[in-house]
């Protein structure tokens, strides 16, 4: 707001068991224009996610949580999440995103990559969790 000035940005620390990852694919990982993004967020509890995050970058006007693979994946366990590999990503999960074509890619292969992303990046913050929190 006009007038404000912003004094502190305060970021909680992360629940015991959480773990995350950021993927990029892109030209060149120096540079911040990508073709898609992902970042993600788990937080494991005895085997099982008891919450995720999930944002897409570079398929939308601005980032995008993606609320319904959240919901999806909070209570599963996390060795039916590995198994399923890229089939733990529906189509429904990606409604929020309307990736452009442009020079870097259509906008069909920005929607894949994201989703590809998304896999990936779980199944990395899963991995980690597990091996960091048993």
């Amino acid at each position: 707001m006009p007038g404000e000035v912003l004094t502190a940005l305060i970021i909680p620390d992360l629940p015991v068991g959480a773990q995350g990852t950021f993927l990029k694919l892109g030209a060149r990982h120096y540079l911040v224009i990508s073709i898609a993004m992902v970042a993600a967020l788990v937080t494991l509890d005895r085997g099982r996610i008891v919450q995720a995050a999930v944002a897409v970058g570079s398929c939308s006007a601005t980032a995008q949580r993606l609320p319904a693979l959240e919901a999806d994946l909070t209570g599963r366990s996390a060795a039916d999440v590995l198994a399923a590999g890229a089939g733990v990503i529906l189509p429904a999960h990606l409604a929020p995103l309307a990736p452009i074509g442009d020079v870097r890619g259509s906008a069909d292969y920005r929607m894949e990559a994201a989703s590809t992303l998304c896999a990936r990046a779980l199944h990395m913050a899963i991995e980690q969790g597990g091996q960091s929190h048993g």
